[in-house]
Order: structure tokens, then C-alpha cells, then sequence
């Protein structure tokens, strides 16, 4: 295992190599969700969560939907729907040990995101649940967010990754499909053949 030879270990270390931080980095954060915060809401398609358990072990999960799929109620409260998935339910059991959350909305072309941290409980009320339903399913839980910071984060990684221009994206030969690994890491005995089989059913017919 790697040994660091040169870690950073207190905070005045860390901000030393920060020193040119604008005023307006600090600043941009806000308590609630306003009308700019909302319309990229709207139209956020993908969503990474991040949990934590009560002992500090981490968790990030993806959303994804489309555009308007994350509810807002009002200025400190937004609503996103489970759907059908792996059923780990890690979002959740982390929430019910430590209900603070991280999120992070991608809107497509787009090279900012949006990051929103706070708290967040599991509901199951039907009028929430009724304005998520998608493709005539409705879920069985959603996960209502209390807002407590938001901020708009510059698009420096969205653009060395060159994320929305697959001219510049590299080759995906070689990869391993996803039954692949599940096979190995899930030491699974089922024929490779027909975990392929219930992936490609898994995005054709569970999606809702």
C-alpha cells in the first residue's frame, strides 16, 4: 500500500497553496433557493448525492431523470424521486444514521453545475409522491432535501474533461461491461451470457 512522503496535515498548510481565492467564491453561497438556483433545477437531469453513515463512511449515488424531475416546494425544500435501481437503498440508510446531504446538478451543454448541501429526510407523503410520477410509475420513496448552502461552481472541470464534446472523448474499447465485472467482483456463477441478458432487460424494461 502507498505511504505519502509529503502529506498535508493542518489547515494553514492547506490554505497557504489558496491564497488567491476571489472575494466572490466565498460570497456566491446562499441560504435558499432563489430564482436562478431554480431554473437550473428545471433543468438538471443527472444528480450525484452524497451521504455519510453515523461512523463517517461515504456514499454518492446518481439521479437521473428528465429535465424537472427534481421538485422544488419552495425556497429551502426540493424533493428527488427514488426509482427502480440496485434496491441498496445506500442513500437512505445513510440518512436514517446521518440525514446530511451533498448534491451536485448537472444540466447538459452545460459546463457549470450546481452543488447544494443540507439536510434531508425519507418521505413518503402521496401528494409528493403524485408529483413525481414518470412514465405512469410512482415511486415508493422520495428523499426531501432542507437547503442550507447552494452555489453555482465555475466550469473548469466540465471543460478539461471536455464532457460534452465526444469528438475529444477517448476509446471505450477494452472496458469492461458492467455484467463483466459483476460476475467477478459478485463471484457469480451465472453465465456471463445471461447476466448480459438481464443487464440489456434491466435498461429496456426497468427503467420505470
Amino acid at each position: 500500500m502507498y505511504e505519502p512522503t509529503d502529506p498535508v496535515k493542518t489547515q494553514a498548510e492547506l490554505m497557504s497553496l489558496f491564497v488567491e481565492m476571489h472575494p466572490s467564491q466565498v460570497n456566491k453561497v446562499v441560504d435558499r433557493l432563489d430564482d436562478h438556483l431554480c431554473a437550473w433545477i428545471a433543468r438538471t437531469t443527472f444528480v450525484s448525492i452524497a451521504s455519510c453513515d453515523a461512523k463517517g463512511h461515504m456514499d454518492v449515488s446518481p439521479k437521473g431523470d428528465p429535465a424537472g424531475f427534481i421538485k422544488v416546494l419552495d425556497d429551502k425544500t426540493l424533493v428527488v424521486p427514488d426509482r427502480i435501481g440496485n434496491q441498496r437503498a445506500d442513500t437512505f440508510l445513510n440518512v436514517l444514521e446521518n440525514p446530511r446531504v451533498g448534491m451536485m446538478l448537472v444540466v447538459p451543454k452545460r459546463k457549470e453545475v450546481v452543488r447544494i448541501n443540507g439536510t434531508a429526510v425519507i418521505v413518503r407523503d402521496p401528494e409528493l409522491l403524485d408529483m413525481t410520477v414518470l412514465n405512469g410509475h410512482r415511486p415508493d420513496l422520495a428523499l426531501l432535501v432542507r437547503v442550507e448552502e447552494a452555489f453555482f461552481h465555475c466550469g473548469k472541470a466540465m471543460i478539461r474533461s471536455a464532457m460534452w464534446q465526444p469528438e475529444k472523448w477517448g476509446s471505450i474499447e477494452g472496458l469492461p461491461t458492467y455484467a463483466e465485472a459483476l460476475k467477478d467482483h459478485g463471484a457469480m456463477e451465472t453465465p456471463l451470457d445471461e447476466i448480459e441478458a438481464r443487464m440489456a432487460y434491466n435498461e429496456s424494461d426497468r427503467l420505470y
